[in-house]
């Protein structure tokens, strides 16, 4: 893959959702490459995960999901490229954050000092207030305590109140000595805080030794942010001030104005903090929770130029998602009924998508709809144009989902179990065609499946997925012939197609982890029939098999028993090209 280009880069990506009052982590510091022109499938059991990764990328996830950390770096050219007008408005408008950014400049010297104040004052904090690990020790037993409490409100429930009184009774006395415990816990917990505030108040040494430390540090940073910056701080102000005005220019006015504030905001901080804004890197940041950077390239009498980072993490704005969305990266959907309106004609279905994203004519729209419909197989496209979606069989309204997804030309196409609806005869249908037609437009294909059969049709790279992690990845043929993880194993194994005569089939025992809690270890481990004892205590790193193919298990490790793939995926090599004709 070395002489491919990176499309789209993960790296360390977790994503989260709220529910029901509680955190759910879906995605666990996934990282991965998805090259340029290629096919990758993501495979892994239900509840895996497999579509909360691709949707997080697509920016279609749930209002109760956000991206807890990592970064998405999309290497797209059209979008990267950046211009914004140059006229007299503009330059004055930078002419006037350069000047704020050197007057904010001169906290750069006091730095060092300023973080020894902020220092002090959380030591301060700390001696105030019971430390981080006593107050998450104190919300774990009143939630326990709650959970109690529910559980009986809950056993209440079931009993019958003409028969069973006396147990209705006991639930609700049980009920009562639960929320008078609460209330007790909660009152001796907020005591604490009162009590570390009443002693601090009366520790007379310490607050005069804090006081003075702090009246020297405060003096000694006003002299020291009094000296003047230098000519190269300048010029460096100058090119900042450039890539905010870059970065905001796609904006409405008060949209462009409110990001300008912020963003100086933001600088601020980062100079008082002593941020070292020449690492491009920790340039980046500053701009991250605003909106993404644009790197400032040159600039001539009608324009200011430059290229942006696009990082699908930071996006803090839906419009920019609109350009991203369906244009550059689409998704085909599992169901084909449910993804289209059945109501609108099959060709304003199409066209509408082809003049929200390339601004054409309605005759134009038509036109590439047509051809569109065309390439993806409808037999008489111009006569089934107008038709109704429950005109179509299912697998021509699936192949309509592709046009209208192939519509705008996208660089990555999300197959998510596009198949799964289909019998198994037009299955092979749609497989062929999305490979035809990558051939054709050369875009790069992410298969979402936990069928098998087609990933050994269509992948050129397998990544396992379980328990939100990347488990193993590689090269469709490393994966299926040389599997290295248990998992892998496991999958491979309860392939129906693989099974003997008189034999039973298997399946893999337990359940997925719950993702509700942190996982210690590997999260395979109460399933893993070869489980080490290192596996139930801490988490595997990803392995190196091959410069393609990683997987993340202990029994890769020098030190760990040699032990032998079971024997149904032993030899697969011919059972798989029999199974499904690869």
């Amino acid at each position: 893959m070395e002489n491919k280009k990176v499309l789209l880069s993960i790296d360390d990506l977790k994503v989260q959702f709220h529910v029901r009052g509680r955190v759910l982590t879906a995605i666990r510091g996934v990282s991965l490459d998805i090259y340029e022109n290629e096919s990758i499938a993501i495979v892994g059991e239900s509840g895996s995960g497999k579509s909360v990764f691709t949707k997080t990328f697509a920016g279609m996830l749930d209002s109760n999901g956000f991206i807890g950390n990592g970064n998405i770096i999309f290497n797209d050219e059209e979008l990267s490229d950046t211009v914004v007008k140059k006229d007299s408005n503009s330059e004055k408008e930078i002419q006037h954050m350069t000047q704020k950014l050197n007057e904010y400049s001169k906290l750069e010297f006091g730095a060092a000092t300023y973080r020894q104040m902020l220092e002090l004052e959380a030591e301060k904090k700390a001696k105030e207030v019971v430390s981080a690990e006593e107050k998450a020790a104190e919300e774990e037993e009143l939630k326990e305590l709650r959970h109690k409490k529910t559980e009986c409100f809950n056993e209440k429930q079931l009993y019958d109140p003409k028969k069973e009184k006396d147990k209705i009774k006991a639930c609700e006395t049980k009920e009562k000595e639960y929320d008078a415990l609460i209330k007790a816990k909660e009152k001796e917990f907020a005591g604490r805080d009162k009590a570390r505030k009443d002693a601090l108040a009366k520790d007379h040494a310490y607050l005069e030794a804090y006081n003075k430390k702090m009246a020297e540090l405060k003096a000694k940073h006003e002299q020291e942010i009094k000296a003047e910056i230098s000519k190269e701080t300048m010029e460096r102000n100058e090119i900042l001030a450039k890539e905010i005005f870059l970065s905001v220019g796609r904006f409405s006015y008060s949209k462009r104005r409110k990001c300008i504030n912020n963003l100086e905001k933001q600088f601020k901080k980062a100079m008082q903090m002593g941020v070292d804004l020449n690492d491009e890197n920790q340039r980046n940041q500053v701009f991250d929770p605003v909106t993404f950077r644009v790197r400032y390239l040159d600039e001539n009498e009608e324009r200011y130029h430059g290229t942006c980072i696009l990082n699908l993490a930071k996006i803090q704005d839906g419009k920019d998602w609109s350009q991203i969305r369906g244009k550059k990266i689409a998704t085909v959907f599992q169901d084909p009924m449910t993804s289209l309106n059945p109501i609108i004609t099959i060709g304003k279905q199409i066209t509408s998508i082809i003049i929200k994203h390339q601004g054409c004519t309605e005759s134009e729209a038509r036109r590439k709809a047509i051809d569109l419909m065309y390439k993806v197989g409808i037999p008489h496209p111009e006569q089934r144009f107008d038709d109704y979606p429950f005109q179509y069989s299912g697998g021509m309204r699936q192949r309509i989902v592709i046009a209208i997804a192939l519509s705008c030309q996208p660089k990555i196409l999300i197959c998510d179990e596009p198949t799964t609806a289909l019998d198994v005869t037009i299955q092979a249908q749609i497989l062929q065609l999305l490979k035809d037609l990558q051939k054709e437009l050369g875009f790069t294909i992410v298969f979402i499946t936990h069928d098998l059969g087609v990933v050994a049709n269509i992948a050129d790279r397998v990544a396992v997925l379980y328990g939100g992690q990347i488990v193993e990845v590689g090269e469709v043929e490393e994966v299926f012939y040389d599997p290295r993880h248990p998992y892998t194993w496991a999958l491979l194994s309860s392939l129906p197609q693989l099974a003997q005569r008189n034999t039973t089939l298997y399946s893999i025992t337990g359940t997925p982890p719950s993702l509700y809690n942190d996982i210690v270890g590997d999260a395979f481990a109460p399933r893993n029939p070869y489980c080490l004892k290192i596996d139930t205590l801490k988490e595997p790193p990803m392995f190196k098999v091959t410069d393609t193919h990683y997987a993340k298990t202990w029994l890769l490790d020098p030190r760990a028993p040699k032990i032998e793939k079971p024997e149904a995926i032993d030899n697969i090599h011919e059972k798989l090209i029999k199974a499904f004709n690869i």
